[in-house]
């Protein structure tokens, strides 16, 4: 096959890539070194003005240790949780099929239905997770899940959880799958512990499916938009956002109303889960699974 053939194929998912990936990222670098008004026009060069004010703001310190926290909070939960879920997914029991419908439920629903649904579950009037707990006695005045700077963040984390197991959880199952039975037959003949055989034999042959679920991830959450949004717009200023919605505010819901300093964040917004991603395939030396 020539070059040109080659490349004729190959075309429809180039043009995709150009439209989808490169175009955006080209506009996105021009539009923050831009200047807009308050309607969006264009009035001209801004330089590098816009990273200074966004470096400058007085609440990205709390937006990037919001992120930080959500970040790691939702990736670590989900992934101890999906272990344990993907495990059981395995086994052989009565009603296993249905079982394994009602986990894919949530990744499959749409995410800003699920953030409005957990919204009404966490009203402090009429939310039904207020009304449980009241009933049981475990607590004697509603909380305000969603209001409260104390719960705000944990009752995100949840939500976020809640979505992103499903997903993760059938990574581990795809990856249990895979393990070849005779390894644990041979282990159990050796007289290994069941807890041995986890720690020993399974954790170490699921390590390349963790490592996908991790940095998958980490990319999926920390551009969680309609969650934190959804469940964060009553609350004034950027107190409980991560970068995602900062961004999204500075152009839409902040005083400033600025496109340009909006995708400034967007860009550092890009290289930050870059570097994310880096730091964790180089601490979890990913390139050993290659060879």
């Amino acid at each position: 096959m020539s070059g040109w053939t080659a490349l004729l194929w190959l075309a429809p998912a180039l043009a995709l890539i150009l439209g989808v990936v490169v175009w955006p990222a080209v506009e996105l670098a021009r539009a923050s070194l831009s200047r807009y008004s308050i309607t969006g026009l264009r009035k001209g060069s801004a330089g590098l003005d816009n990273y200074r004010n966004v470096l400058a703001n007085d609440s990205l310190g709390t937006v990037l240790t919001n992120t930080l926290v959500w970040v790691v909070a939702v990736v670590v939960l989900t992934i101890v949780i999906s272990l344990g879920l993907a495990q059981f997914l395995t086994k052989d029991f009565w009603g296993r099929r249905l079982v394994r419908w009602a986990v894919i439920v949530p990744w499959a629903a749409s995410l800003v239905i699920t953030a409005r649904l957990f919204s009404l579950i966490y009203s402090y009037y009429y939310g039904t997770l207020n009304a449980v707990l009241l009933n049981l006695h475990v607590i004697d005045t509603p909380i305000d899940f969603i209001g409260s700077d104390r719960w705000i963040m944990p009752s995100m984390v949840a939500v976020g959880v809640f979505v992103s197991i499903p997903f993760t959880a059938y990574v581990f199952v795809a990856g249990l799958n895979a393990i070849p039975t005779d390894v644990y037959e041979a282990a159990r003949i050796d007289g290994a512990s069941p807890w041995k055989i986890w720690r020993l034999i399974t954790l170490p042959l699921l390590r390349p499916a963790i490592l996908v679920a991790t940095v998958l991830n980490m990319i999926y959450v920390f551009n969680s938009f309609p969650i934190i949004y959804t469940l964060n717009e009553s609350n004034p200023g950027f107190s409980h956002d991560t970068t995602i919605t900062f961004m999204y505010k500075l152009a839409f819901k902040s005083a400033e109303k600025d496109v340009g300093q909006s995708a400034a964040a967007g860009l550092f917004n890009v290289c930050l889960i870059l570097v994310a991603v880096l730091v964790y395939l180089r601490v979890s030396r990913w390139r050993e699974e290659e060879s």
